[in-house]
């Protein structure tokens, strides 16, 4: 078996064994996705069986998800296998997290690491929030993996063909998992573009796509809330006080920076009088304590076009997530970061390339801890 084989072996097996934790820890039973996609499958887009429940919207008396139009696909094949359909959120979740996770390897070697690249790759698959949000089934966290590995395929081809119209459909797809996504559009087509003498056709097939999932969003909105417009995460039904406080600002305000640039980066956990003295809170904690090894995608630089673009992405993206009402609830960690984390990730190679030096060796060792630690945190009911 080759050293890669092997690699992927052993992700996998952590992955499943995480996922089998999770399943045996909770009750298996359906959940609103699963039954979202058996509506799905009758024509319908609503259910009375969501009424009640959290980010449930009534509309023309009928109950709905605000939820993205790709999150329930993945579980259409469980339409027609009631026996899984249990567990079909932790098969979808951690096959698809494996994926991702797997990619990470060529995402390294397409950026220039090449001695460092399976210590990067085992960083990116287990010391990021990707393996704490594939293991779980959960309908939110199903979002970000769906995102995370559609933006993983379009940067390792950005390394290399850089193909428009290729480009344009997998950040289509990451953007109906998760809309910030689709602001990384503006610096990725501007260098697809920038002095080139045919970048208008090019700007046209890298457009296309996007278009095509714009329509698609548009539609389902319509369908739902009569409105293309309207996705619902200002409609939806809160239980938090918190939020509810939040979100009466505005789901989109600049009142909201302040706050998801601490939980972004300086939010800490909170001290208990038992062990481990601390425990994570439940709206997050800063990316330095989560992944520290993050940090080494400063080591890139911004002189380089090239990296000047995937920092460009990053900061894209990031905009409408400080600007968003919430930043996540129930999770280790700033999740929403997930959606720019491809990008920091290809920076990471970019700094490292060489070998591994006891400093990056350590960080990365931090970062698999700690997020071992917030799955094993959520096992055992840290979010109860």
């Amino acid at each position: 078996m080759s050293p890669d084989a092997a690699w992927r072996l052993f992700i996998a097996a952590i992955y499943a064994g995480a996922t089998a934790v999770a399943v045996w820890s909770y009750h298996a039973v359906p959940d609103r996705l699963m039954l979202l996609a058996n509506r799905f499958r009758e024509g319908r887009l609503d259910s009375p069986l969501f009424a009640g429940t959290v980010d449930s919207v009534e509309s023309g008396g009928r109950f709905y998800l605000a939820v993205g139009p790709l999150q329930p696909l993945p579980y259409l094949p469980f339409t027609a296998l009631p026996a899984l359909q249990p567990v079909a959120g932790y098969v979808v979740g951690t096959t698809l997290g494996v994926l991702a996770a797997w990619l990470c390897l060529p995402l390294m070697r397409a950026y220039g690491a090449r001695e460092s690249a399976r210590g990067l790759a085992t960083f990116a698959a287990l010391g990021t929030l990707l393996f704490y949000v594939s293991v779980f089934g959960d309908l939110y966290y199903l979002a970000h993996v769906e995102a995370f590995l559609a933006l993983t395929v379009l940067l390792i081809e950005w390394a290399g063909r850089r193909r428009p119209l290729v480009l344009g459909l997998l950040l289509g797809v990451a953007f109906l998992a998760r809309a910030p996504t689709v602001m990384a559009a503006i610096p990725l087509g501007m260098a697809l573009m920038w002095r080139r003498p045919d970048w208008f056709r090019r700007g046209a097939a890298f457009a296309t796509p996007l278009v095509g999932a714009l329509a698609v969003y548009g539609a389902y909105n319509l369908a739902r809330f009569g409105s293309p417009t309207e996705a619902g995460y200002g409609l939806s039904l809160l239980t938090d006080p918190a939020l509810e406080v939040r979100r009466a600002q505005g789901v989109f305000a600049v009142a909201h920076v302040g706050e998801n640039l601490r939980l972004a980066l300086l939010a800490v956990p909170r001290f208990i009088p038992r062990l481990p003295f601390f425990e994570a809170d439940l709206y997050g904690q800063s990316l330095l304590l989560v992944s520290p090894a993050l940090v080494l995608a400063a080591r890139a630089g911004f002189r380089s076009p090239r990296v000047r673009v995937l920092w460009a992405a990053a900061a894209a993206i990031a905009a409408p997530i400080l600007l968003y009402y919430g930043g996540g609830f129930v999770q280790y960690g700033f999740r929403y970061s997930l959606d720019l984390t491809p990008f920091l990730l290809a920076l990471v190679a970019l700094g490292v390339r060489g070998r591994l030096g006891p400093m990056d060796r350590a960080l990365i060792a931090l970062s698999i801890a700690s997020v071992t630690y917030g799955v094993m945190w959520h096992v055992r009911g840290g979010p109860g």
